[in-house]
């Protein structure tokens, strides 16, 4: 007889810190393509109802069921995007020794950018939060924005900046970022 698995029953707080993610990305992206102050920007989307972002909400069986607008965790998105700015040239140094030789964190496009610099964020900045979340939260975001191979290199370059930065938390193996 077979067990179904256990059923991830994901809570309110936890669909906010993923909106919270998610919308860290559009500020971010926001911020670097138009030129505007993050303070600017942070609060137009911290306003209420200024940056709600749509997700799947999962049925009773686990399967994701119609999208609902999810207000973000205004904390975690306002740490991750002065975070992330505040530190950038530190993100981009450490995403770009995860990439191949030949492709400089400069070089990625800028959404993509976003997210591998707010994942290496919160990968060093938020140790409370294990190495393998932060890697699942920011490989969802990357399949937000896109259905290709970048999800696939967004799990690949916070893996290795986690097994550089948290190696204890990684199994102990402490490879070159």
């Amino acid at each position: 007889m077979s067990k179904k698995p256990a059923k991830r029953v994901i809570t309110p707080a936890q669909r906010r810190r993923s909106a919270a993610r998610l919308a860290a990305v559009q500020v971010l992206y926001q911020i670097e393509m138009s030129g505007s102050s993050a303070d600017e920007v942070l609060r137009d989307a911290l306003r209420e109802g200024g940056m709600a972002v749509a997700a799947a909400v999962a049925d009773e069986d686990g399967r994701d069921g119609p999208e609902t607008m999810i207000e973000p965790d205004g904390e975690l998105l306002a740490f991750l995007v002065r975070e992330t700015l505040a530190e950038r040239e530190r993100f981009d140094e450490v995403v770009g020794a995860s990439l191949s030789r030949d492709w400089p964190a400069e070089r990625l496009e800028a959404v993509l950018r976003a997210i591998l610099r707010a994942g290496a964020c919160e990968m060093i900045r938020r140790p409370a939060v294990p190495p393998r979340v932060v890697i699942s939260e920011w490989v969802d975001v990357a399949h937000a924005f896109y259905a290709g191979h970048e999800p696939g290199m967004v799990n690949a370059v916070l893996d290795r900046i986690a097994r550089v930065v948290r190696p204890e938390e990684m199994g102990g193996d402490n490879g070159r970022p």
